[in-house]
């Protein structure tokens, strides 16, 4: 926001970038309005308004109604200039010389070091950036003297990037690009959290900044990387003991059939990589224990409560054995992945077959048609039909879904002018697609299908929403997803026992273990709601859970002698606050305040509620573990590469921590058309080779630009088509999800 369609309101020959933000009162400059809050300042001038601006207490009351963007310029400009004057006065020759300088700096501006100190947030600033302010905050002529030898070659030329013109911002920008391209680095790098970190941390510095070399990026950078990621997993590793944790088996593989599996370790503070391993040559489940066991060793039995892998049979005789040589924690599968399955079961039906083809029909057609898809993000301001999740079959529904919510866009874009007019409207695809659109069978059998589906898909976001251990809601979550379904078919039973035996199949074949009931037993929210405590399975479980998870048989009479206290709410079960908390409070968390009184009863319920029944997945690059499980590679360089992903997986890791997850969803952050993100395997609800043989043209020939342009074709131009809609620039059309990136 640089506000310059005001800027004439700034004195003449004005240049200080803070007129562009305030306006002068009766053309006095001691007498500023702010242009946000409009709040006047009375005397200071200039400098006034940006320490009002930068949120700078003490001369002035900090504007709350200033953008974000526009308060880290502010601080950023007037950190730049005491960092430059105090450079200038060191330079004078003579104390006479310096106090003539003091008098003529710009009028108003009196910061002084501590000011800037409060000023600069360590979110801000890169760690230089926050060493140099804490060096001058603590100055002496010594200090000082010793600061500026080191710094002053990188400040000499202090640069105001925020301010900078359009020009040159657009230069940066293409400078960034041909870097991605050149390097092959994937547009979805854009949306990591230290993609724009480095570039403040670059801005900080200023000019002059040397990029780091290949072998800093391989040697000490990547050295101080693996610290710092070694470190974080220390830090999660001593809440272990108390929560307990769950190991993941994340197991993938390419089209050739070589698979990797990646092991996670979970606990209610985050989730960290532990290691990576070529599984290729792992088939049977003894080979498998062997490995599982090695794992077991590296975490400590003693920290384990759940050992989660997928549901295909190796894997699951593998947990099987495991758990019977320890019987200490439980092996259990995957919730996504048998959400998955429920989906992909129920996807199988007839009815349910017959949907899913002509949905996926429309988006191949839309995909492979540059001037289709651009005149439906048109219609709809940018959003896009696909939408990705973690696993295949949830994609494919939420897909679904969408094309249910845009049924009146794509009804107007396929009876409209534009449409009419075009040669797609004539072709044998468009008129298939087209009858499509306006078939009321097909809605309606959207609609039948998404009353089964999208319970079921709340259930899966449940399962990796991040914000809390999901363990101690699945009972219930399934319990309510059942009960929509069976409200939306009216109860009618012929119409969901259909789905309810996929969904109990699955369930009781697949999922269902005893940590599951004891958790939505000692769940607070779900017992005393529900009473639990005359149900057979959840005791079953509860009663399971104490004797593998807790080995001390004496630990084990007290556990059971105890648990009649939760049951009838007794002591601190029953307090005021703890009877609020009940839904308030993490169901863990709860415990931990209000059963110290029972203190065997309190860990056994604390480390079962702190557990997870998904498996963390994170974006995979096939081209780095070819790199990494290569055997072509000699040891160093095998351990090199281990150190990269180790380093690689625990950074994103890092930014899903349950305190910073809110703010990153992951479903929308990949680009439905960019095939090298999908993690999801819906490419051929995107690619369709058989429209590509034709003249026609792909989603591969879309530019970011709103309009297409091609390798070696031309179609006629939107803005030659008789279409009711407003031309948008590309802004608009990109939408909030962004997802032009190609």
């Amino acid at each position: 926001m640089q506000h310059r369609d005001n800027q004439g309101l700034a004195p003449p020959r004005a240049s200080d970038p803070g007129w562009a933000h305030g306006i002068m009162v009766n053309g006095g400059r001691q007498k500023i309005k702010c242009k946000y809050c409009h709040k006047i300042m009375l005397g200071g001038g200039i400098s006034r308004l940006k320490q009002h601006l930068a949120g700078e207490r003490g001369n002035v009351a900090p504007c709350e109604e200033v953008p974000e963007e526009v308060k880290v310029q502010m601080q950023q400009h007037l950190g730049f200039k005491v960092l430059e004057r105090l450079k200038r006065q060191k330079g004078l020759k003579s104390s006479k010389d310096s106090m003539s300088y003091s008098q003529g700096r710009e009028e108003g501006d009196e910061d002084d070091v501590v000011q800037i100190k409060n000023m600069v947030s360590a979110r801000e600033t890169s760690r230089r950036g926050k060493e140099v302010v804490q060096r001058i905050s603590n100055r002496s002529k010594r200090h000082r003297k010793q600061y500026f030898s080191t710094v002053a070659p990188v400040v000499a030329q202090p640069i105001h990037t925020s301010f900078a013109s359009q020009e040159s911002m657009d230069q940066a920008d293409m400078a960034v690009a041909r870097f991605l391209y050149e390097a092959g680095i994937q547009f979805s790098s854009a949306n990591s959290q230290y993609f724009q970190d480095m570039a403040d941390a670059i801005a900080t510095v200023g000019p002059g900044y040397k990029m780091p070399s290949y072998y800093s990026l391989r040697g000490k950078l990547l050295n101080r990387s693996v610290q710092d990621a070694g470190e974080y997993v220390e830090e999660l590793r001593k809440s272990w003991e108390v929560t307990g944790c769950s190991v993941m088996v994340d197991r993938w593989m390419d089209g050739t059939g070589r698979s990797v599996i990646n092991f996670f370790v979970y606990c209610p503070k985050g989730t960290v990589f532990l290691k990576s391993v070529d599984a290729s040559d792992i088939t049977s489940p003894e080979a498998l224990l062997s490995l599982f066991d090695s794992v077991v060793q590296e975490v400590g039995q003693k920290n384990i409560v759940n050992f989660l892998t997928d549901t295909s049979p190796g894997y699951k005789a593998a947990g099987k054995l495991l758990m019977e040589k320890y019987k200490t924690f439980f092996c259990t599968a995957c919730g996504a992945h048998c959400i998955d399955l429920m989906l992909e079961d129920i996807g199988k039906m007839d009815i349910m077959k017959e949907v899913l083809a002509k949905a996926k029909q429309i988006t191949q057609f839309i995909y492979n048609n540059a001037w289709v898809l651009n005149l439906l993000r048109k219609k709809t301001s940018g959003r896009d039909i696909i939408q990705l999740s973690t696993t295949r079959f949830a994609s494919i529904f939420l897909t679904l879904q969408s094309i249910v919510s845009l049924k009146d866009h794509l009804h107007q874009m396929f009876t409209g002018a534009a449409w009419m007019n075009s040669n797609f409207s004539k072709q044998r695809a468009g008129l298939e697609v087209a009858e499509i659109i306006v078939d009321p069978l097909f809605w309606s059998m959207s609609d039948q299908t998404l009353k089964v589906t999208k319970p079921l898909l709340t259930v899966l976001q449940l399962m990796e929403s991040g914000e809390k251990p999901s363990v101690g809601y699945i009972y219930d979550a399934m319990e309510r997803a059942k009960q929509s379904i069976v409200a939306a078919f009216n109860k009618k039973e012929s119409s969901y026992l259909p789905y309810f035996e996929v969904i109990d199949r699955v369930w009781q074949e697949e999922f269902h273990s005893p940590i599951h009931a004891a958790a939505s037993y000692l769940n607070p929210s779900i017992f005393y709601n529900r009473n639990l405590s005359s149900n057979k399975i959840f005791q079953k479980g509860l009663l399971d859970c104490i004797e593998m998870l807790e080995p001390d048989l004496t630990a084990q009479v007290m556990i059971t002698s105890n648990v009649n206290f939760y049951e009838e709410a007794v002591g601190d079960f029953g307090r005021p606050v703890a009877l609020r908390g009940r839904e308030s409070l993490a169901p863990a968390t709860w415990w931990s305040l209000y059963a110290a009184d029972y203190p065997d009863l309190q860990r056994l319920a604390v480390r079962i509620l702190s557990q997870t029944c998904s498996i963390t997945r994170c974006e995979r690059s096939w081209c780095m573990f070819e790199r990494i499980h290569s055997k072509k590679r000699n040891r160093l360089e095998h351990q090199r590469l281990n150190d990269l992903i180790f380093v690689h997986y625990n950074l994103r890791l890092q930014e899903r921590r349950p305190e910073a997850y809110k703010t990153r969803i992951r479903r929308g952050t990949l680009d439905p058309i960019c095939l090298e993100a999908m993690d999801a395997d819906i490419g051929d609800w995107v690619e369709d080779p058989g429209i590509l043989e034709g003249e026609d043209l792909s989603w591969m020939d879309v530019t970011v630009s709103g309009e297409p342009t091609f390798l070696s074709h031309r179609v006629k131009d939107l803005d030659d088509c008789n279409d009711s809609t407003d031309d948008r620039d590309s802004d608009d059309m990109r939408g909030t999800d962004e997802n032009d990136d190609l």
